[in-house]
């Protein structure tokens, strides 16, 4: 069996320079040729907001519902209740219009089926996410949540595609 060239395993590659990688807990901005992508998203909700004239848009890594659901510590931006009013924010600081804006979300899966205090996490963010955009008038335009699947997902800022990739799925464009 040969080991094939390194080109082909990917050794050696450059980093994507246009990707903007949204960690757990963060929430990032971005304008085209940029494109925002947050990995790993179990009972997480990936939140994506844009604006289409503008070409640019937010994502967020949610973690929790609210602050009141962990006594621990750690960025607030992990929380729905409070990211998703700063992706607005963020986005009209940019100069984009609240009523050109409108959400696509995936995540909220039931990761940890085997514990009950757990297993509904993933629905109570999603839930959570839901009820802010309402309350800030983003329209909520597409999702994929629910499950028991992890997914990454990508906000595209040339077109506002929403791309979803899984494991056991592949990949949703929304």
């Amino acid at each position: 069996m040969s080991v094939p060239p390194e080109e082909d395993i990917g050794i050696g590659c450059e980093p994507d320079p246009n990707r903007v990688e949204v960690g757990m807990g963060e929430l990032r901005a971005a304008k085209y040729p940029d494109y925002l992508m947050t990995p790993a998203l179990g009972s997480c909700v990936g939140v994506a907001v844009y604006d289409r004239l503008l070409r640019q848009g937010a994502l967020a890594h949610i973690m929790l519902p609210r602050p009141s659901d962990t006594v621990m510590n750690g960025a607030e931006s992990r929380f729905a209740s409070i990211a998703v009013d700063r992706l607005v924010e963020e986005l009209v600081a940019r100069g984009s219009l609240r009523r050109r804006l409108v959400a696509k979300i995936a995540g909220g899966a039931a990761m940890f089926a085997s514990d009950a205090s757990f297993s509904a996490i993933g629905k109570r963010n999603a839930e959570e996410v839901r009820e802010r955009l309402a309350l800030a008038r983003v329209p909520l335009i597409a999702e994929d949540v629910g499950g028991s699947h992890a997914r990454t997902v990508e906000l595209h800022l040339d077109s506002g595609e929403f791309v979803v990739r899984s494991y056991l799925y592949g990949i949703k464009r929304l």
